[in-house]
């Protein structure tokens, strides 16, 4: 009896074994063909696909997004059709500067969403505008002083009028007042005149409403053309990046 027992017991052992052996070669070979799915070109494509969705997406909700001019109101620094590339990031660390290129909310109407403009004047200054010429008296200074906008071209130089016909206009900024100014001096709508709607805000732009600061200017390039030219004023030039007018200072008030 003993024996019979001994042979049956191997007997089951040696139906058991092919069994397992069985399942786990199984196991193994569909971990090895999952693998070689992970591992396969489309997959790889998709995989890398998706990080780089993924931190371009980061990059433009917290740190920079292409943006493309309209219209000629910052001429002859920004053309229209012009892309620039605007920082997010700067003004949740510090406040604003003389000298900024920004795009804003102005709030006077559903037509006029966003706004590029230069900032000229900061809280705390006082500013004036006398025949047609900027003046600043920074905090705690006691004079006026005269700017020299050097990136203003020769129409716009010198020639910043005050609506309606003033000869002199003296504004006072108190905490987290802006005034902004086009490039193109008289050609647009800026801080002088409210936005074009005194009836609805006052001329100075908060820092709430600042969205972004130009960070790199990328120009336009005119595929048909196959070089950088703008496809309005057919004026060719190449990108500044870091070299643009939003980098200007002004060294008188230093």
């Amino acid at each position: 009896m003993e024996e019979n027992k001994n042979f049956s017991e191997e007997n089951n052992i040696e139906k058991v074994v092919p069994e397992e052996k069985k399942e786990y070669v199984s196991r193994r070979n569909r971990k090895s063909t999952f693998r070689r799915i992970l591992n396969s070109e489309p997959v790889l494509f998709l995989k890398d696909l998706l990080i780089i969705v993924a931190i371009v997406l980061f990059i433009r909700i917290f740190i920079a997004m292409p943006f493309q001019i309209s219209w000629q109101s910052m001429y002859s620094s920004y053309y229209d059709k012009e892309f620039i590339l605007v920082d997010r990031l700067t003004y949740s660390f510090r406040n604003p500067h003389r000298w900024d290129v920004i795009v804003f909310k102005p709030h006077v109407n559903e037509n006029k969403e966003y706004f590029l403009k230069r900032i000229i004047w900061i809280p705390g200054d006082n500013l004036k505008i006398e025949w047609w010429e900027v003046y600043v008296q920074p905090k705690g200074k006691p004079d006026f002083i005269k700017l020299e906008e050097t990136y203003l071209n020769e129409e716009n130089k010198w020639r910043t009028f005050v609506w309606p016909d003033s000869w002199t206009r003296i504004y006072e900024l108190k905490d987290d007042q802006y005034f902004v100014i086009w490039d193109n001096r008289n050609h647009s709508t800026d801080s002088r005149e409210c936005f074009s709607n005194c009836s609805l805000r006052d001329e100075f732009v908060k820092k709430e409403d600042m969205l972004w600061r130009i960070f790199l200017d990328l120009w336009y390039f005119n595929f048909s053309k196959m070089r950088f030219i703008n496809p309005g004023l057919w004026i060719e030039t190449s990108p500044k990046f870091f070299k643009s007018e939003s980098t200007h200072n002004y060294p008188e008030l230093n």
